[in-house]
Protein backbone atom coordinates (compact mmCIF):
# COMPACT_ATOMS: atom_id res chain seq x y z
CA UNK A 1 0.00 0.00 0.00
CA UNK A 2 1.21 3.34 -0.65
CA UNK A 3 2.00 5.83 1.68
CA UNK A 4 -0.04 9.07 1.48
CA UNK A 5 1.64 12.69 0.46
CA UNK A 6 0.65 13.65 3.97
CA UNK A 7 -2.43 13.58 6.70
CA UNK A 8 -3.76 16.53 8.45
CA UNK A 9 -3.74 20.41 7.71
CA UNK A 10 -2.07 21.37 4.29
CA UNK A 11 -1.60 25.60 4.13
CA UNK A 12 -2.43 26.67 0.71
CA UNK A 13 -0.02 29.26 1.27
CA UNK A 14 -0.30 32.92 0.16
CA UNK A 15 2.15 34.71 -1.73
CA UNK A 16 3.37 37.76 -0.08
CA UNK A 17 3.95 41.03 -2.39
CA UNK A 18 5.83 43.90 -1.98
CA UNK A 19 4.63 47.57 -2.60
CA UNK A 20 5.65 47.83 -6.56
CA UNK A 21 3.51 44.56 -7.09
CA UNK A 22 6.57 41.76 -6.71
CA UNK A 23 7.01 39.14 -4.95
CA UNK A 24 8.14 39.76 -1.22
CA UNK A 25 10.54 36.76 -0.60
CA UNK A 26 11.91 38.19 2.93
CA UNK A 27 8.66 37.93 4.15
CA UNK A 28 7.74 34.77 2.40
CA UNK A 29 10.61 33.04 3.96
CA UNK A 30 9.18 34.41 7.88
CA UNK A 31 5.39 33.16 6.63
CA UNK A 32 6.97 29.45 5.83
CA UNK A 33 8.87 29.55 9.05
CA UNK A 34 5.76 30.53 11.41
CA UNK A 35 3.86 27.59 9.13
CA UNK A 36 6.49 24.52 10.14
CA UNK A 37 6.68 26.00 13.80
CA UNK A 38 2.86 26.17 14.31
CA UNK A 39 2.53 22.86 13.46
CA UNK A 40 1.26 22.58 9.84
CA UNK A 41 1.86 19.10 7.61
CA UNK A 42 2.62 20.25 4.27
CA UNK A 43 2.56 23.57 2.09
CA UNK A 44 0.62 23.98 -0.94
CA UNK A 45 2.66 26.74 -3.08
CA UNK A 46 1.11 28.58 -6.41
CA UNK A 47 -2.69 27.65 -5.66
CA UNK A 48 -5.68 30.13 -5.65
CA UNK A 49 -4.64 31.65 -2.32
CA UNK A 50 -1.18 31.93 -3.59
CA UNK A 51 -2.48 33.80 -6.66
CA UNK A 52 -0.96 31.84 -9.38
CA UNK A 53 -3.27 33.41 -11.73
CA UNK A 54 -1.54 36.30 -11.66
CA UNK A 55 2.06 35.12 -11.46
CA UNK A 56 3.86 35.03 -14.79
CA UNK A 57 5.45 31.57 -15.32
CA UNK A 58 8.79 32.54 -14.45
CA UNK A 59 7.47 33.93 -11.43
CA UNK A 60 5.51 30.70 -11.03
CA UNK A 61 8.54 28.72 -11.07
CA UNK A 62 10.52 31.36 -8.35
CA UNK A 63 8.23 31.21 -5.92
CA UNK A 64 8.52 27.14 -6.11
CA UNK A 65 12.08 27.10 -6.22
CA UNK A 66 11.93 29.35 -3.54
CA UNK A 67 9.30 27.37 -1.46
CA UNK A 68 11.43 23.91 -1.85
CA UNK A 69 14.54 25.31 -0.87
CA UNK A 70 12.96 27.57 2.28
CA UNK A 71 11.64 24.14 3.39
CA UNK A 72 14.40 21.98 2.74
CA UNK A 73 12.53 18.53 3.12
CA UNK A 74 10.92 19.64 6.78
CA UNK A 75 7.66 18.52 5.48
CA UNK A 76 6.15 18.14 1.92
CA UNK A 77 5.44 20.88 -0.64
CA UNK A 78 3.05 20.74 -3.02
CA UNK A 79 3.25 22.70 -6.05
CA UNK A 80 0.10 24.08 -7.64
CA UNK A 81 0.90 23.28 -11.10
CA UNK A 82 -2.69 23.42 -12.83
CA UNK A 83 -3.27 24.88 -16.19
CA UNK A 84 -6.63 25.16 -18.35
CA UNK A 85 -4.12 24.38 -21.14
CA UNK A 86 -2.86 20.57 -20.81
CA UNK A 87 0.32 21.66 -22.34
CA UNK A 88 1.03 24.32 -19.66
CA UNK A 89 -0.08 22.07 -17.18
CA UNK A 90 2.42 19.80 -18.10
CA UNK A 91 4.97 21.98 -18.23
CA UNK A 92 4.58 23.70 -15.35
CA UNK A 93 4.43 20.18 -13.72
CA UNK A 94 7.68 19.38 -15.28
CA UNK A 95 9.61 22.26 -13.39
CA UNK A 96 7.56 21.16 -10.45
CA UNK A 97 9.35 18.21 -10.00
CA UNK A 98 12.45 19.67 -10.95
CA UNK A 99 12.49 22.36 -8.33
CA UNK A 100 11.94 19.80 -5.64
CA UNK A 101 8.35 19.44 -5.05
CA UNK A 102 7.04 16.21 -3.46
CA UNK A 103 3.37 16.33 -5.65
CA UNK A 104 1.52 18.62 -7.73
CA UNK A 105 -1.80 20.04 -7.61
CA UNK A 106 -4.06 20.39 -10.31
CA UNK A 107 -6.83 22.17 -10.93
CA UNK A 108 -9.39 21.38 -13.81
CA UNK A 109 -9.52 23.10 -16.76
CA UNK A 110 -11.23 26.84 -16.38
CA UNK A 111 -13.23 28.96 -18.76
CA UNK A 112 -12.95 26.76 -21.58
CA UNK A 113 -14.03 23.86 -19.08
CA UNK A 114 -13.97 20.57 -20.72
CA UNK A 115 -16.48 17.31 -20.67
CA UNK A 116 -15.60 14.35 -18.02
CA UNK A 117 -14.34 12.47 -20.73
CA UNK A 118 -11.97 15.19 -21.55
CA UNK A 119 -10.91 15.81 -17.43
CA UNK A 120 -9.55 12.24 -17.92
CA UNK A 121 -7.83 12.71 -21.22
CA UNK A 122 -6.60 15.84 -19.37
CA UNK A 123 -5.26 14.51 -15.95
CA UNK A 124 -4.06 11.31 -17.46
CA UNK A 125 -1.55 13.26 -20.20
CA UNK A 126 -0.15 15.21 -17.46
CA UNK A 127 0.57 12.05 -15.17
CA UNK A 128 1.67 10.64 -18.17
CA UNK A 129 3.90 13.11 -18.78
CA UNK A 130 5.19 13.39 -15.07
CA UNK A 131 6.12 11.04 -12.74
CA UNK A 132 5.36 12.51 -9.33
CA UNK A 133 2.30 12.19 -7.01
CA UNK A 134 -0.69 14.34 -8.41
CA UNK A 135 -3.65 15.67 -6.56
CA UNK A 136 -6.80 16.87 -8.61
CA UNK A 137 -8.24 19.84 -7.38
CA UNK A 138 -11.79 20.10 -7.67
CA UNK A 139 -13.17 23.32 -7.29
CA UNK A 140 -16.48 23.92 -9.35
CA UNK A 141 -17.53 27.83 -8.25
CA UNK A 142 -13.96 28.82 -9.55
CA UNK A 143 -13.77 26.82 -12.77
CA UNK A 144 -17.31 26.01 -13.54
CA UNK A 145 -16.32 22.20 -14.10
CA UNK A 146 -17.02 19.42 -11.44
CA UNK A 147 -15.51 16.56 -11.22
CA UNK A 148 -17.93 13.38 -10.97
CA UNK A 149 -17.64 10.75 -8.80
CA UNK A 150 -17.10 8.44 -11.65
CA UNK A 151 -14.69 9.86 -13.10
CA UNK A 152 -12.19 10.19 -10.19
CA UNK A 153 -13.09 6.03 -10.11
CA UNK A 154 -11.15 5.61 -13.57
CA UNK A 155 -9.10 8.72 -12.81
CA UNK A 156 -7.17 6.72 -9.64
CA UNK A 157 -6.94 3.90 -11.65
CA UNK A 158 -3.15 5.60 -12.85
CA UNK A 159 -0.31 5.57 -10.68
CA UNK A 160 0.33 8.86 -10.08
CA UNK A 161 -3.02 9.87 -9.69
CA UNK A 162 -3.57 9.47 -6.12
CA UNK A 163 -5.59 11.90 -4.56
CA UNK A 164 -8.10 15.36 -4.66
CA UNK A 165 -8.46 18.12 -2.92
CA UNK A 166 -12.57 18.16 -2.85
CA UNK A 167 -13.83 22.04 -2.92
CA UNK A 168 -17.19 21.16 -4.62
CA UNK A 169 -19.43 21.42 -1.19
CA UNK A 170 -20.90 17.89 -1.93
CA UNK A 171 -20.70 16.03 1.17
CA UNK A 172 -22.63 13.16 -0.68
CA UNK A 173 -20.33 13.57 -3.37
CA UNK A 174 -17.40 12.84 -0.91
CA UNK A 175 -19.13 9.46 0.48
CA UNK A 176 -19.60 8.28 -3.32
CA UNK A 177 -16.07 8.83 -4.42
CA UNK A 178 -15.30 6.67 -1.43
CA UNK A 179 -17.06 4.60 -2.01
CA UNK A 180 -15.74 4.12 -5.60
CA UNK A 181 -12.23 4.76 -4.93
CA UNK A 182 -11.70 2.92 -1.90
CA UNK A 183 -7.85 3.97 -0.85
CA UNK A 184 -6.48 4.23 -4.60
CA UNK A 185 -7.67 8.00 -4.30
CA UNK A 186 -7.04 9.95 -0.81
CA UNK A 187 -9.14 12.68 -0.23
CA UNK A 188 -8.96 16.00 1.21
CA UNK A 189 -11.26 19.21 2.16
CA UNK A 190 -10.78 22.09 0.28
CA UNK A 191 -13.26 23.81 2.05
CA UNK A 192 -12.28 24.06 5.89
CA UNK A 193 -15.52 24.57 7.62
CA UNK A 194 -16.56 21.24 6.16
CA UNK A 195 -12.93 19.50 7.22
CA UNK A 196 -14.40 17.67 10.04
CA UNK A 197 -17.47 16.28 7.79
CA UNK A 198 -15.07 15.43 5.17
CA UNK A 199 -12.50 13.03 7.56
CA UNK A 200 -15.36 11.56 9.25
CA UNK A 201 -15.92 10.14 5.92
CA UNK A 202 -12.31 9.07 5.21
CA UNK A 203 -10.88 12.31 4.30
CA UNK A 204 -7.32 12.48 5.31
CA UNK A 205 -6.83 16.22 5.92
CA UNK A 206 -7.18 19.31 4.57
CA UNK A 207 -6.07 21.89 2.19
CA UNK A 208 -6.63 24.97 4.29
CA UNK A 209 -6.84 28.89 3.72
CA UNK A 210 -7.30 29.08 7.33
CA UNK A 211 -3.86 27.83 8.26
CA UNK A 212 -2.12 30.67 6.87
CA UNK A 213 -3.75 32.77 10.40
CA UNK A 214 -3.68 29.70 12.82
CA UNK A 215 -1.77 26.58 11.55
CA UNK A 216 -1.28 25.29 15.07
CA UNK A 217 -5.48 25.14 15.18
CA UNK A 218 -5.99 23.48 11.75
CA UNK A 219 -3.94 21.22 12.72
CA UNK A 220 -5.03 20.08 15.87
CA UNK A 221 -8.69 19.71 14.42
CA UNK A 222 -7.25 17.50 11.62
CA UNK A 223 -5.15 15.55 14.59
CA UNK A 224 -8.00 14.80 16.52
CA UNK A 225 -10.14 13.41 12.93
CA UNK A 226 -7.29 11.24 12.61
CA UNK A 227 -7.27 10.04 16.42
CA UNK A 228 -11.26 9.23 15.63
CA UNK A 229 -12.43 12.26 18.39
CA UNK A 230 -15.02 13.70 16.28
CA UNK A 231 -16.66 15.17 19.25
CA UNK A 232 -13.84 17.43 20.21
CA UNK A 233 -12.73 18.20 16.76
CA UNK A 234 -16.26 19.21 16.08
CA UNK A 235 -15.62 21.51 19.29
CA UNK A 236 -13.03 22.95 17.95
CA UNK A 237 -14.59 23.29 14.93
CA UNK A 238 -17.37 25.99 16.54
CA UNK A 239 -15.06 27.67 18.06
CA UNK A 240 -13.20 29.11 15.29
CA UNK A 241 -16.29 28.65 12.44
CA UNK A 242 -16.81 32.16 12.68
CA UNK A 243 -12.70 32.88 12.16
CA UNK A 244 -13.01 30.71 9.24
CA UNK A 245 -16.08 31.91 7.37
CA UNK A 246 -14.53 35.16 7.77
CA UNK A 247 -11.86 34.49 5.48
CA UNK A 248 -14.26 34.10 2.80
CA UNK A 249 -16.17 37.25 3.19
CA UNK A 250 -14.61 38.28 -0.12
CA UNK A 251 -13.08 37.44 -2.76
CA UNK A 252 -10.17 34.46 -1.54
CA UNK A 253 -7.34 35.47 -1.07
CA UNK A 254 -8.09 39.09 -0.14
CA UNK A 255 -9.67 38.45 3.96
CA UNK A 256 -6.45 35.79 4.77
CA UNK A 257 -3.72 38.80 3.42
CA UNK A 258 -5.54 41.36 4.94
CA UNK A 259 -5.95 39.35 8.30
CA UNK A 260 -1.94 38.01 8.02
CA UNK A 261 -1.57 41.96 7.36
CA UNK A 262 -3.28 42.68 10.78
CA UNK A 263 -1.61 40.10 12.63
CA UNK A 264 2.17 41.61 11.67
CA UNK A 265 3.17 39.97 8.33
CA UNK A 266 4.38 42.15 5.32
CA UNK A 267 2.17 40.56 2.91
CA UNK A 268 1.16 43.68 0.72
CA UNK A 269 -1.91 43.89 -0.96
CA UNK A 270 -3.22 41.30 -4.07
CA UNK A 271 -2.81 42.02 -7.35
CA UNK A 272 -5.49 43.32 -9.71
CA UNK A 273 -7.94 42.29 -10.68
CA UNK A 274 -8.26 41.52 -6.60
CA UNK A 275 -8.63 44.87 -5.01
CA UNK A 276 -8.48 45.43 -1.02
CA UNK A 277 -11.40 45.17 1.01
CA UNK A 278 -14.11 47.37 1.66
CA UNK A 279 -14.08 49.76 4.69
CA UNK A 280 -17.07 47.72 6.50
CA UNK A 281 -15.74 44.35 5.58
CA UNK A 282 -11.84 45.36 6.61
CA UNK A 283 -13.43 46.64 10.14
CA UNK A 284 -15.70 43.30 10.36
CA UNK A 285 -12.41 41.71 9.72
CA UNK A 286 -10.75 43.15 12.13
CA UNK A 287 -13.22 42.88 14.62
CA UNK A 288 -13.65 39.64 13.81
CA UNK A 289 -9.78 38.87 14.93
CA UNK A 290 -9.72 40.92 17.76
CA UNK A 291 -11.88 38.06 19.09
CA UNK A 292 -9.44 36.02 18.99
CA UNK A 293 -6.59 37.89 19.70
CA UNK A 294 -4.73 37.98 16.67
CA UNK A 295 -4.27 41.22 15.98
CA UNK A 296 -0.51 41.86 16.28
CA UNK A 297 -0.05 38.35 16.93
CA UNK A 298 3.36 38.15 14.90
CA UNK A 299 6.23 40.67 16.90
Amino acid sequence: MRNPIYKGSGVAIITPMNSDGSVNYDSFGKIIEYQINGGTDAIIACGTTGEAATLSEKEHCQVLEFVARKVDGRIPVIAGAGSNDTATAISLSKAAKNYGADAILSVTPYYNKTSQTGLIRHFTAIADAVDIPMILYNVPSRTGCNIKPETYAELCKHDNIVATKEANGDISSVSKTRSLCGDKLDIYSGNDDQTVPFMSLGALGVISVFANICPQEMHDITKLCLDNDFAEASKMNFKYIELMDMMFSDVNPIPVKTAMNLMGFDCGECRLPLVPMSYHGYHDLKDCMAKYDLIGKVK
